[in-house]
């Protein structure tokens, strides 16, 4: 693909759309410096087209340069007031960097705004802008017209997660013991799964600082698997594994390992697989790689809920988008989760979030000895790891762990009966 678009680049020197569509291809292959002398020569190029600084603010937020993306984000804001995706990225600097000027600025272009992606971000940013400003009710208004927008483009259906927890609940005592001894024995893989916002972003960050582990970000690999073997069902995965021969198991290993192959970067040993959603899938990631390692980062329920209210997911990602739904969600997760700890127990290591930030070194040793590896203090200093990241965590992970996040919920309890219902039901 790249060596196609070099060659439409020469052969079309004034077009901006095959270096714009390498950017694309070079982000998508975690090519990040690569990809930003590309946003740079396109906003030389097209330097009154907004897109293209916005999509040059996203590089440099996601490579750790936040200055330089506050002062592009502004620049793309200066061109076009209407980006839901400008404003987004500015809040998730998390740099408090909103005025009184710049929530008139969103309220005023959310009328001329018809595409309910942009309208989304738009009002997410503008509720973090209000919450930064005391304004709780007012964000909390925002954040549910903003997750009704998301829900327009993105459906969520909750019987899904119903069906899947019944099926994992319903699975034989002796499932696991009956297939034992095959797979891919390779053991460089950590999956590090849970709930988004859940801390995962910052396990990963200390992890990747370790000289022996390398950060290769949410992969998509192991749900293409799922969904190849199930036929696009989530309930229907526990019968599907079931009818996979050994050699079957085994060769689907080998192929998870061949894919993901591609964004290794480093000869460290192990890497990472940080794509949260995954904890659908342990059952899976046992048997086709039993020496795998799998980390569920634990967040406490409220937080972690409303965390994720509160965050833009962007359009390939079904998430519920109302409170009570969320809380079924992770009531769900948590459910399905003590079942395959029954089945395998001791497989899985849970991080707790709470105590990785109010212990960090007890818990990173922690983590550390089930993973098998040497403590190293890097770890520690995990706001130092100059590597890219691309969730909406990356502001948060570049500084010291910060207490202050541990209770910033308590601002919107008034209005989270809904999740606490949710939380309570049973899926």
């Amino acid at each position: 693909a790249l060596a196609i678009l070099d060659r439409a680049i020469e052969q079309a020197p004034a077009e901006i759309w095959p270096l714009s569509i390498k950017s694309g291809v070079l982000a998508a292959e975690r090519r990040d410096d690569e990809a930003l002398a590309v946003h740079e020569a396109l906003v030389k190029r097209a330097p009154r087209v907004a897109l293209l600084w916005t999509n040059y603010a996203h590089a440099l937020h996601a490579t750790g340069k936040a200055q330089a993306a506050l002062t592009t984000y502004r620049t793309a804001l200066e061109l076009d007031p209407s980006s839901g995706s400008a404003w987004l990225g500015l809040a998730n600097l998390r740099a408090r960097a909103f005025g009184v000027d710049d929530i008139r600025s969103m309220e005023r272009a959310l009328s001329g705004v018809r595409d309910p992606s942009q309208r989304a971000q738009m009002l997410f940013a503008l509720g973090r802008a209000c919450a930064d400003r005391g304004s709780f009710g007012q964000a909390f208004a925002c954040y549910t017209k903003a997750n009704g927008e998301r829900a327009a483009v993105t459906p969520y259906d909750p019987q899904i997660l119903r069906d899947a927890v019944a099926a994992h609940r319903a699975l034989d005592p002796d499932f696991f013991k009956e297939r034992q001894g095959a797979g891919h024995d390779a053991d460089d893989v950590i999956f590090i799964v849970g709930m988004p916002r859940s801390g995962s972003t910052l396990v990963e960050q200390m992890l990747s600082s370790h000289p022996m582990v390398e950060a290769a970000g949410e992969l998509f690999e192991l749900q293409e698997i799922a969904a190849t073997i199930s036929g696009g069902t989530w309930a229907g995965l526990p019968a599907a594994i079931a009818r996979l021969t050994p050699d079957e198991r085994k060769g689907l290993g080998q192929r998870y390992l061949a894919a993901t192959r591609r964004y290794r970067r480093t000869d460290r040993p192990y890497f990472t697989d940080k794509m949260p959603a995954n904890w659908r899938f342990v059952a899976l990631i046992h048997l086709i790689l039993p020496n795998a390692r799998i980390v569920d980062v634990r967040r406490a329920a409220l937080p972690c809920c409303f965390s994720a209210f509160s965050t833009y997911f962007n359009r390939q990602t079904s998430f519920p988008a109302s409170l009570r739904d969320l809380g079924e969600y992770y009531r769900g997760y948590v459910d399905m989760s003590a079942r395959i700890d029954e089945l395998l127990p001791d497989r899985v290591h849970r991080a707790n979030y709470e105590e990785l930030v109010d212990r960090p070194e007890d818990t990173v040793r922690g983590l550390l000895d089930h993973l098998a590896l040497p403590f190293a203090s890097a770890c520690l200093d995990f706001h130092d790891n100059p590597r890219a990241v691309h969730t909406p965590s990356a502001a948060q992970v570049r500084r010291p762990i910060d207490r202050s996040n541990l209770e910033s919920w308590r601002d919107f309890e008034p209005w989270l009966a809904p999740l606490k219902a949710g939380l309570a039901s049973t899926p």
